[in-house]
């Protein structure tokens, strides 16, 4: 293929390209007894889920350039340096020296499925026996949430600094695909390899904010080329916000930038990323859990003002939407669950303010939440199933504003919706 050029300067310019992962037999490779370890609360039927993925891809497929995870991947396999490069990494990572040889001499499809769906440890000796692990590479659980492990800004790809270990080879997989010099063309951000780096004079110079770094995808959220909204909470921290301070103090062209922090709870699974409590549906609206981004609470929201290069100035804010339209973006909210707290708290468990934007007023949302898909309908969005544009029922060009529905009985139980399943690389600049 042609290297694919990253840009994504919004979450809402119309995708015109997006990385996606089906999930596999990865899904399948728990039991209960494993399921916290795997981030998940619940296990998951496989062919349920993929019937319902089905149709997330099957829209995708009609709308725009999809790109599969696991044929990226085999791309990259193929190339017997890269190969060697990726490998040796994840070996050296994951205490699996013993298996590199035999790894590095397998056909690149069948090493392509081990990497994801897990390679078995080989169990003999006695320490292996007692250690009663059936994997010596764990599988890669959560990897059909493609958003967490990578994340477009601009021209630049983030390759994250993964909060749970059972994740950490999703970044790595995801980096040697935007190093891959035959898939994509883009400048890279690389959270686990940063330092020692100053914020810019008169901010953090010489700090070292490399110690408790973490962040993921969800939590990032491209609002245009001057404002990024980022969660901290469970998955990013605060050294990984100065990490993307730091960056955007590197750029010292098109005047002031912004970096707009939500504060997230650090005990509710729920809350995993700020993608779960927000998310833009057109250049006006967005979608939003209202008590924490409205309500009276303790999270605090924190506006970064960086100009020519430093930090000018932190200060809290009352809410994200105000200090939005402060900025020159003017948001009118559609409220997660309705106007219920009860269904309101429900439907947030659900993924329900987790949507995703083909183009401006055209979005993903699952067909479960009701109360949701009913606010947004309210709103002035129009509600067609997925099923119904796959089969060509629907066209999506006779839409100014539309929610697409899609079943949601076995996805949002890893804990995501259609934000967090798709990883945009190419969106038309708005």
């Amino acid at each position: 293929m042609t290297p694919v050029k990253v840009n994504v300067q919004s979450e809402i310019g119309r995708l015109k390209g997006v990385i996606l992962h089906t999930p596999g037999a990865e899904v399948e490779n728990m039991t209960p007894c494993t399921a916290q370890r795997a981030l998940y609360s619940d296990i998951l039927n496989l062919s349920i889920a993929q019937k319902e993925y089905s149709q997330l891809d099957g829209v995708l497929k009609r709308y725009t350039k999809t790109y599969q995870v696991n044929d990226l991947l085999k791309t990259v396999l193929d190339d017997r340096r890269q190969r060697d490069t990726l490998i040796r990494k994840i070996c050296n990572v994951e205490n699996a020296n013993d298996y590199f040889d035999a790894l590095m001499e397998m056909n690149s499809k069948e090493l392509t499925t081990l990497m994801i769906e897990g390679l078995p440890a080989k169990i003999d000796t006695l320490t292996a026996y007692i250690k009663d692990e059936y994997y010596a590479l764990c599988p890669l659980y959560n990897f059909y949430f493609t958003r967490d492990a990578s994340a477009s800004i601009g021209e630049d790809v983030l390759i994250c600094k993964m909060a749970n270990q059972v994740r950490v080879r999703e970044s790595m997989i995801m980096e040697a695909i935007f190093k891959c010099p035959q898939l994509f063309e883009c400048k890279m951000i690389n959270a686990n390899d940063y330092s020692h780096e100053k914020v810019g004079e008169g901010g953090m110079a010489g700090s070292q904010i490399n110690a408790g770094l973490t962040i993921e995808g969800g939590d990032v959220l491209v609002v245009n080329d001057r404002i990024l909204l980022v969660g901290n909470g469970l998955r990013t921290s605060t050294q990984g916000i100065d990490m993307l301070i730091s960056r955007f103090c590197k750029d010292k062209k098109g005047g002031e930038k912004y970096i707009l922090v939500q504060e997230l709870p650090g005990n509710v699974e729920s809350f995993i990323h700020l993608d779960m409590v927000f998310t833009m549906l057109d250049r006006d609206s967005c979608l939003i859990y209202e008590p924490l981004i409205l309500g009276d609470n303790e999270y605090r929201t924190v506006l970064i003002t960086m100009d020519n290069g430093r930090v000018k100035s932190i200060k809290t804010v009352a809410n994200i939407i105000s200090a939005l339209r402060r900025l020159g973006v003017d948001m009118k909210p559609v409220i997660c669950g309705g106007d219920d707290e009860w269904n309101e708290e429900r439907e947030q468990w659900h993924s329900g303010a987790n949507s995703f934007a083909l183009e401006p007023g055209k979005i993903f949302s699952y067909a479960r939440n009701v109360h949701t898909i009913e606010a947004m309908n309210n709103s002035g969005y129009e509600i067609i199933t997925a099923r119904d544009v796959i089969a060509g029922k629907k066209d999506l060009n006779e839409y100014k504003r539309c929610v697409i529905t899609i079943e949601g009985s076995e996805l949002p139980r890893g804990g995501g919706g259609a934000r967090c399943m798709t990883m945009p690389v190419v969106r038309e600049k708005i």
